[in-house]
């Protein structure tokens, strides 16, 4: 079950599913998300990405990613996920009809809790840039019931608790 609007705002009131709540990106059926000031790029000189001063980017100067280019960058709030809700990140439309790709990687398990989400994001222009900037509406959250709780926990097996920015695989070597 998809949880509407007044669910989505009593978790994040009561348990602060997400933190900080606006009721301002609240939908009847999803949350906006905003991007936040993390994002990490790829150089040719190094094999793993790096960090970028994405804060110093702003609406009237925005970042623009290239043609073909892929970046990671981070969502503002910290997601507490309850025990039996599931998110999904979709990137907003809007977003992707200026030619952004978002690469399907944002399933948020329950217990998934401390963190930012890090999204996977390509500019799938072939000719033209794609500006982004903090703060920059880039999607929406969608919460999913349960019809019960997982044995597994998130909080045991997962490996992306507690990251409060941008962040690159675990695997990397």
């Amino acid at each position: 079950m998809i949880l509407p609007d007044f669910e989505i705002q009593h978790l994040c009131e009561q348990y602060k599913m997400i933190d900080p709540f606006d009721k301002e990106l609240l939908n009847p059926a999803s949350y906006d998300l905003r991007l936040g000031t993390g994002l990490m790029t790829e150089s040719k000189e190094h094999p793993h990405m790096q960090i970028e001063p994405f804060v110093m980017y702003s609406k009237e100067s925005p970042y623009m990613l290239k043609p073909g280019q892929f970046v990671l960058a981070d969502a503002e709030p910290i997601f507490n996920m309850p025990a039996d809700i599931a998110g999904q990140f979709v990137l907003k439309s809007s977003r992707a009809r200026e030619g952004l790709q978002h690469l399907l990687a944002g399933f948020c398990d329950p217990l998934w809790s401390g963190s930012k989400l890090t999204l996977e994001l390509k500019n799938i222009r072939q000719h033209h840039a794609v500006a982004i900037y903090p703060g920059l509406k880039i999607g929406q959250m969608v919460f999913h019931m349960l019809c019960g709780t997982p044995v597994l926990k998130y909080s045991e097996i997962g490996h992306y608790n507690n990251h409060r920015t941008v962040n690159q695989s675990w695997e990397v070597a």
